[in-house]
């Protein structure tokens, strides 16, 4: 199937749905809006990778395997470990497709919110100290910089992998808001 515009039909009403982008591109949010309208289950899938410490939950791709065998649920889509099965799983991906500079501004903001009022994020995590944008090349600023190109070849692979699955492409906050606000409406 070939990426949809949001305003193309849907070739069904999905209650499997994905939401793909850049660290920092919106995708819990979107997730959890698409959640509340739909009346579905949501579940933050970092919160089901990360442990206490940052480590890895040995659990995490059973805990996804459970979740995703559900009937209906929203999900973001990022991980390699459970990205083919959540893909196999789903009747919609939407790609969060915002330009760099966009999802920049919004990590950005993001993560000096989370670091400077002492956000717990899951399992106990919170943001490291902003000073270790300098030394950590993994720091999520720094990620969603470097991965930011690399999206569009993850979704590529997905069409590839699986052509029915509908993509929807939302290039800006405008689309997404109206995308989920009425195309989304059960």
């Amino acid at each position: 199937m070939p990426l949809l515009s949001p305003d193309d039909p849907l070739p069904y009403n999905p209650s499997r749905i994905l939401v793909a982008g850049t660290s920092g591109s919106g995708k819990s949010t979107t997730a959890r809006r698409i959640a509340e309208v739909l009346d579905v289950p949501y579940v933050e899938i970092d919160s089901l990778q990360h442990g206490p410490d940052w480590a890895p939950r040995p659990t995490f791709v059973q805990d996804v395997h459970r979740f995703a065998a559900g009937p209906a649920w929203v999900m973001e889509w990022q991980y390699r470990d459970v990205r083919d099965h959540l893909a196999d799983r789903a009747d919609l991906l939407l790609w969060l497709d915002l330009p760099r500079r966009r999802v920049m501004r919004q990590v950005i903001a993001r993560t000096v919110r989370r670091a400077t009022r002492g956000e717990e994020l899951w399992n106990g995590n919170r943001e490291p100290p902003l000073r270790s944008f300098f030394t950590d090349p993994d720091h999520i600023i720094r990620w969603a910089w470097k991965t930011h190109a690399r999206t569009e070849q993850t979704i590529a692979a997905a069409a590839a992998r699986r052509p029915a699955l509908p993509i929807v492409r939302l290039r800006n906050r405008r689309e997404i808001a109206h995308f989920v606000t009425t195309r989304l409406r059960t």
